[in-house]
C-alpha cells in the first residue's frame, strides 16, 4: 500500500507541474483570457473553434448559460430558448464580471489545456487524499496533509477564477504562483515522508541552515521575478508583443535587483556544493541544483541579451519551479537524516 500511495503522490506532483507548465505557455501566449468566463469555456464544457458558433443566430436553439460576443459584449442565455428571427435581449443576461470580449480559437484552447491540466491534477490529489485514510493510525500528519493539498487546489481553482475575473490582475497572477509551489512543498512532504529507503545521508547544522538560506532566497528570487515579468507585460501592452528589443530598454529597479541577486543565489549554491562534497554529507540532489541553477541564468541571460528568444520565459519559470522543489526536498533530507556528522 505504501508504495502504490508513494506513486500516487509522485503522479499528483507531476500533474501539478504540467499545471506549472501549461500556465508558464498560457502567459507566454499571453492566452490568460482565452476562456473570459470560469470554469466552463465561453459557456461551454468543450470551448468552441470558430467565431461564429459565439455569433447570435436566428432560429437556433441556445442552452442556459451559453455564451455568445455580441457588439463586442458577452452575452450569457438566461434560460433554454430557440431564438426568432431577432435578438430579444430578454432571453440574454450581460456578462457583468469583466468586459473582455475577444474570441481567438488559439489562445483558448491553450487556457483550456491549462484548465484540463488542473482537473487531472485536483483529481489524482483527491485520490492521493483517500489514499491516505490508510496512514491515519501510525501517521496522521501524511493523512491531513494530504487533505490539506485537496483544499490547497480548491483554493488554486479560486485563485485562477479571480484572476480571470480580475482580467489578469498581476498580484494575483504573483499569489496563483505561490499557492502552486506551496502545493508542490506538501506533495514533496508526503513523498518524503513515506520513503523508508535508507539515503545513508550525514547530519550536519551548518549544511541545513545554508540549505534552508538557499531556499529562502529562491522563493525572493521568484517573487522578484514575477514582478519583473509584470514589467514586461506591461511593456508588451504599451510597445506591442514585436517590440522584444524595448520591452527590457528602460527597466524598473526590480530588474537590476532580481538580476543582481541570482549571482548571491549562485554563490551561496556553489558554497553549498563544495561544502557537501568536502564532508561526503551524501546530498546527491545539490548536482541538480547546480545544473538547474546555470541553465535558469543562461535563459534570464539569453532573455535580456538576445531581445527574448521563444520559449525563454516559461522555461526561466519552470525552471524555477523545479529548482525551488529540488532545494526542498534536500532541506528535508537534511532534516532527518541517518546519520550525524559528530558521530562519525
Amino acid at each position: 500500500m505504501k508504495i502504490s500511495f508513494r506513486r500516487l503522490a509522485k503522479l499528483a506532483l507531476i500533474l501539478v507541474y504540467l499545471v506549472i507548465v501549461a500556465g508558464a505557455v498560457v502567459r507566454m501566449t499571453g492566452s490568460g483570457m482565452g476562456c473570459p468566463d470560469w470554469p466552463k469555456c465561453f459557456g461551454y464544457y468543450i470551448p468552441p473553434t470558430e467565431a461564429s458558433e459565439l455569433q447570435w443566430q436566428p432560429e437556433s436553439p441556445y442552452k442556459k448559460g451559453q455564451v455568445i460576443i455580441k457588439d463586442e459584449t458577452l452575452w450569457v442565455a438566461a434560460k433554454d430558448f430557440i431564438s426568432t428571427t431577432s435578438f430579444d435581449e430578454t432571453n440574454w443576461q450581460m456578462y457583468t464580471k469583466h468586459d473582455y470580449a475577444i474570441f481567438n480559437p488559439w489562445h483558448t484552447w491553450i487556457e483550456y489545456i491549462n484548465r484540463l491540466f488542473g482537473a487531472l491534477a485536483g483529481l489524482a490529489t483527491l485520490a492521493l487524499a483517500l489514499s491516505s485514510i490508510t496512514y491515519w493510525k501510525k501517521q496522521k500528519r501524511v493523512t491531513i496533509l494530504s487533505w490539506l493539498v485537496v483544499f490547497g487546489m480548491g483554493f488554486q481553482a479560486w485563485l485562477g477564477a479571480t484572476v480571470v475575473y480580475s482580467v489578469l490582475e498581476p498580484v494575483k497572477i504573483t499569489l496563483h504562483m505561490l499557492m502552486a509551489l506551496f502545493i508542490v512543498a506538501i506533495l514533496l512532504f508526503i513523498i518524503y515522508r513515506v520513503n523508508n529507503e535508507d539515503k545513508r545521508i550525514i547530519f550536519d547544522k551548518t549544511t541545513l541552515v545554508l540549505a534552508w538560506f538557499a531556499l529562502i532566497l529562491t522563493i525572493v528570487q521568484i517573487i522578484l521575478g514575477t514582478q519583473v515579468r509584470q514589467f514586461v507585460d506591461h511593456q508588451i501592452d504599451i510597445v506591442g508583443d514585436t517590440a522584444k528589443r524595448l520591452w527590457l530598454a528602460d527597466p524598473t529597479w526590480v530588474f537590476y535587483v532580481h538580476r543582481s541577486f541570482s549571482i548571491i543565489v549562485i554563490l551561496l549554491n556553489a558554497y553549498l556544493a563544495y561544502r557537501i562534497f568536502k564532508l561526503n554529507l551524501g546530498h546527491i540532489k545539490i548536482v541538480w541544483i547546480l545544473f538547474l541553477l546555470v541553465v535558469e541564468a543562461f535563459s534570464g541571460m539569453a532573455m535580456y541579451y538576445l531581445d527574448f528568444p521563444f520559449a525563454s520565459q516559461p522555461l526561466h519559470l519552470v525552471l524555477a519551479s523545479i529548482l525551488f522543489g529540488v532545494q526542498f526536498y534536500l532541506v528535508l533530507d537534511a532534516l532527518k537524516p541517518k546519520t550525524s556528522l559528530n558521530s562519525l
